[in-house]
Parts: structure tokens; sequence; C-alpha cells
């Protein structure tokens, strides 16, 4: 079954739909240039009332270790999703360990999709040992996430099969509930990340995409 995030929950009812629609992760973005921003109180009292097996994801953009940390450690996040060079390049010189350095030991480097066409990404087994899964999003006008437009899919398919034997791939960027199963048939990844394919407006979800998008990617997983 693919692994399913809903990304940008900024209340408390977004992220109760979606665990009940059956997502399997929820994401909350700590980037100051986002519309769905949150803090990390709010994302603390969201927290204590998910289900333990949920995925909680906190998304930065060119952050240190000591200020991911932190945030983890106020709100309650087991994982965290990377965006830029800043974030990553500090987690992987860093010699302790993910859980010593960030605060969690499940860590999402996001790299743009079409940036594959231009080669392969180089995971060294640092990497690989501190990598639960690789993110392949898509950019547009300098922003990261959120952008509703998507990555050449079919252009990247062969590397992402290359790469998808080495780490999970997850699969984000202008998907939504008519478009996701097509995603899924040609890359056939890990998982699908959704954030403003499910909006009824910037930083709240309309319940019923939500649920749909979770239907069409269960309805994928059994034709693929």
């Amino acid at each position: 079954m693919t692994w399913i995030k809903i990304c940008g929950i900024t209340n408390l009812e977004d992220a109760l739909t979606a665990v009940d629609a059956g997502a399997n992760a929820l994401g909350f973005v700590f980037y100051d240039k986002s519309p769905r921003k949150v803090e990390p109180a709010s994302v603390r009292d969201i927290i204590e009332h998910l289900p333990e097996h949920i995925e909680k994801v906190g998304v930065f953009v060119d952050a240190d270790g000591d200020h991911i940390r932190d945030f983890v450690s106020q709100t309650g996040l087991t994982s965290v999703q990377l965006h830029g060079r800043q974030s990553l390049q500090s987690l992987l010189q860093d010699s302790r360990p993910s859980l010593e350095h960030i605060g969690v030991s499940k860590v999402i480097p996001a790299v743009p999709g079409d940036s594959l066409k231009e080669g392969g990404v180089l995971i060294t087994q640092n990497a690989r040992e501190k990598i639960f899964a690789l993110l392949l999003d898509a950019q547009s006008n300098g922003m990261f996430g959120g952008t509703g437009t998507t990555f050449d899919w079919k252009g990247t398919r062969a590397m992402v099969q290359v790469i998808s034997l080495q780490l999970p791939i997850i699969v984000a960027g202008g998907l939504t509930e008519l478009n996701v199963s097509e995603a899924i048939r040609i890359l056939q990844p890990f998982g699908v990340d959704v954030s403003s394919g499910v909006e009824a407006s910037r930083g709240k979800k309309d319940p019923e995409r939500v649920r749909a998008f979770i239907e069409a990617v269960h309805h994928a997983d059994k034709h693929v």
C-alpha cells in the first residue's frame, strides 16, 4: 500500500479529517515564507490529539540542527522533511546519529524532481543510514512545496526506479485526486505527498478532496 502524507496541516480539524480518511502521515510547515506556516505551540496541541501510529512530519527549509531539534522537542514531531541544501548538509556532515543531532531518527530530504533529468543523486553510505526516504517535489519561482505544479514524471521515471533500489521515494508536487493514480502508475513510489491539491483555501483543507485523494491512492494500489 502506498504511504500517504497530507502536508500543510494548520489545524486540528483538518488533521483529524486526514487521519480518519486513512492518511499515514501529516506534515507541519515551519517555513516563514509559507502561507501554511504554523507555530510550535499549535503543532504540539494538534499532535497531542493524534494516534501514535501517525507519522508527524516537520517541514524545514535551510534550518540548522539546533533549530530543528528545538522545534522537535517543543512539538513531538516523529520525523523531519528537509528542503534546501543547508539543512541536509548540516545533517550529513554531523557525525552524530540523527536522533541525537536533530531529535528524530527519520529524515526525509527533498530534491526537485526535474533535477533527476540532469543525472542521479549521489547517495553515500552515511546518507542511506540517516535517510528514511527521499522526497521528489516540484519547485516554482523559488518556492519550496505547495506550488500546485508537477515535475516530469515520465522524464524522470528511469532514474526514480534506480534510486528506489537504494531509498524509498515519496512523490510530491501538484498531486490531486485526479492525477495521483497516474503518478503511482508511472513512478511506483513508496509514498505520495499532497498539500495544495486537497485545499479549500491556502492553509485550509477540503474534507471531500482529502477523502477523494486517499481513495484514489487506494484504488491505484489495486491496479498497479
